[in-house]
């Protein structure tokens, strides 16, 4: 089906498997349909949410001439959705039916108001960086190539044995590792994996790469932030026995081996989030953990009881 060029279009993505994903995406193509939108969704999910409203295959060609993508589910579901969407620079707004959701927008309490936002473009986009990485092999000769949102991960296939790696920056060698991985995280990534590995939380407008071993046997094995213009390599030491594996996002893998080498940049893409609230990102962080912020006065009551 040819796409006009007076038309809109929105593609829908969300996690299939959830009720609540596909109540919460039916009632918005509703909205969409009452306002002459159409919205496009994968083959899977078209068959199960076309009788909702307007629909339209997601297609290479289609999916083009999407203004906006909207994620019903978890971060999980919004990486995913991020695979074809990243390199057509085409935002994304998330809202949240999973459980610590740092890049949606939206809680799934909050979804009534979604659709006026999106009819009347009451949003604004936020860019974050993302990691460009390459596999290449003892020749040097690239084997395998992705992108990362949140982090590239470098993690032993044997649960007993440790890998051998020498880090590098810029073509200098940092140090050598005996360790169960190591971690090329973005900003956006760093409230993930790499915070679970005990790496500092970054702001996400900040551009840097930050690198984080994982229970590395070394003096000197401690997290390290990089700037955004240096490339961070992985040498996986020969006399290694021990397999290796690289992940993007956790859903993108190639197996590595000793004289393998692992590079990560600053990606070309931005990954594009739509905001409709200026939420700090502080908010965010003390309401995604919970933290303890008991008897905090903000400026405005602190203000007022000063009168």
């Amino acid at each position: 089906m040819s796409v006009v060029g007076t038309s809109r279009f929105v593609t829908v993505a969300l996690h299939g498997g959830r009720p609540a994903a596909l109540s919460a995406a039916s009632g918005f193509i509703a909205g969409m349909t009452e306002h002459g939108i159409t919205c496009l969704l994968a083959d899977e999910h078209l068959q199960a949410l076309h009788t909702a409203g307007d629909t339209l295959e997601l297609t290479p060609e289609t999916g083009r001439h999407s203004e906006l993508v909207v994620v019903f589910g978890g971060d999980g579901s919004i990486l995913r959705a991020a695979e074809w969407a990243l390199p057509l620079d085409i935002p994304m707004l998330g809202v949240n039916l999973g459980h610590v959701g740092f890049l949606a927008e939206l809680e799934s309490h909050e979804a009534g108001s979604l659709i006026n936002h999106v009819v009347g473009r009451s949003y604004s986009v936020e860019e974050r960086m993302t990691i460009e990485t390459v596999v290449a092999d003892r020749d040097g000769i690239e084997v395998w190539r992705s992108f990362a949102i949140n982090e590239v991960s470098i993690e032993k296939l044997a649960r007993e044995r440790m890998i051998e790696v020498l880090v590098q920056v810029d073509g200098r060698a940092l140090s050598r590792w005996g360790t169960d991985g190591v971690l090329l995280s973005t900003p956006t990534g760093s409230t993930a994996y790499a915070f679970s590995a005990h790496g500092p939380v970054l702001w996400p407008d900040i551009d840097a790469l930050l690198v984080v071993p994982l229970s590395a046997h070394a003096l000197f094995s401690r997290p390290l932030v990089i700037g955004p213009h240096s490339t961070v390599s992985v040498e996986i030491l020969p006399g290694n026995e021990t397999q290796a594996v690289v992940w993007c996002d956790g859903s993108r893998s190639t197996d590595i081996t000793a004289g393998m080498v692992v590079t990560a940049r600053m990606g070309s893409h931005r990954l594009r989030l739509a905001r409709i609230s200026e939420r700090p990102f502080v908010d965010r962080l003390v309401r995604k953990f919970a933290l303890p912020v008991d008897g905090w006065r903000g400026v405005a009551e602190r203000n007022h009881h000063a009168d």
